[in-house]
């Protein structure tokens, strides 16, 4: 393993190709700004927001585990994929602006969250054949992922290994290999206080807290091995991805997000300016905005 990748998971735990690229700006979004005496918004960790509220939820029972999901609104379908060690409440912003016009479904990666940990070893395609089965539970025959960190790698895979089931991906905060990520980059900028809140998070949402050290164990196992995407792998995604990241980003490198989009045919490279890893809170305008853009190019209806 890298001493870059090993830094990370340290820090985290403790605490014929057409690539368009834009930078995603939105001058009247008041998160995005630094106002005088502020500190920036990449150095800010908004609080968690809570699930708003809904009858359409509750534990699907499916490979093996029970996971837990919610959907709101209604028309074409969207699929939430929140990072490593949160929950689907991070996405309460996306779900309020997103479902005036599609059916989002979000789910808590087994484990996390109020879904049960199991004792599978984690894998990134697990997490993708977990989300592959939550569509069948729901009677989904495709779906935009919208995915954040581990979120994102999730459904890089399943944009491999299932592509039949996608309309396209949104892929946040992701990398490719174990060398995409900055050395040292989970002891900067926000990711301390980010994991201590995930713990104090766990403690009230799952139904066995007193697992918080095995999901870590199990996720930092995960980490130090994954994900190992190849160009070549890369090469073979034909669906509308938008690779997308925050120009602060604490642990992903930019070469990682670039190398990617120019992997992936037809990929869109967006940066969105001032925000870090957590872009979905710091900015939520900014962010919606980049989303709903990808969404009316890859899944207009």
């Amino acid at each position: 393993m890298s001493s870059t990748r090993r830094e990370c998971i340290v820090g985290l735990l403790a605490g014929g190709l057409s690539l368009s690229m834009s930078v995603i700006s939105n001058a009247g979004s008041i998160e995005g700004k630094r106002n005088a005496g502020q500190k920036p918004a990449w150095l800010t960790l908004p609080p968690t927001p809570a699930l708003p509220a809904t009858t359409r939820k509750g534990l699907a029972a499916i490979n093996g585990v029970k996971v837990f999901y919610a959907q709101f609104g209604n028309g074409p379908s969207l699929l939430l994929l929140h990072g490593g060690l949160a929950s689907s409440n991070y996405w309460k912003h996306q779900i309020e602006f997103l479902s005036r016009d599609y059916t989002v479904t979000v789910m808590d990666t087994r484990g996390h969250g109020r879904s049960p940990l199991s004792s599978a070893e984690m894998k990134y395609r697990l997490f993708a054949e977990d989300a592959v089965a939550l569509l069948d539970h729901l009677s989904i025959s495709k779906t935009t992922i919208i995915g954040w960190s581990d979120g994102a790698i999730t459904g890089l895979q399943v944009a491999l290994t299932r592509p039949n089931r996608l309309s396209g991906l949104f892929a946040f905060g992701a990398n490719s290999n174990l060398d995409g990520l900055k050395p040292g980059g989970a002891k900067t900028g926000v990711f301390p206080s980010f994991g201590a809140r995930c713990r104090k998070e766990y403690v009230e949402l799952s139904p066995a807290p007193e697992r918080w050290p095995e999901l870590q164990r199990s996720l930092g196992i995960m980490w130090r091995s994954e994900p190992n995407f190849s160009k070549n792998q890369l090469r073979e995604i034909g669906l509308p991805v938008a690779i997308v990241d925050g120009q602060y980003d604490e642990i992903i490198k930019p070469e990682n997000v670039r190398q990617m989009a120019s992997s992936i045919r037809n990929a869109q490279l967006v940066i969105l300016p001032n925000v870090s890893h957590f872009a979905m809170l710091q900015d939520v305008g900014a962010f919606n905005h980049a989303v709903r853009q990808f969404l009316s190019k890859s899944n207009p209806d």
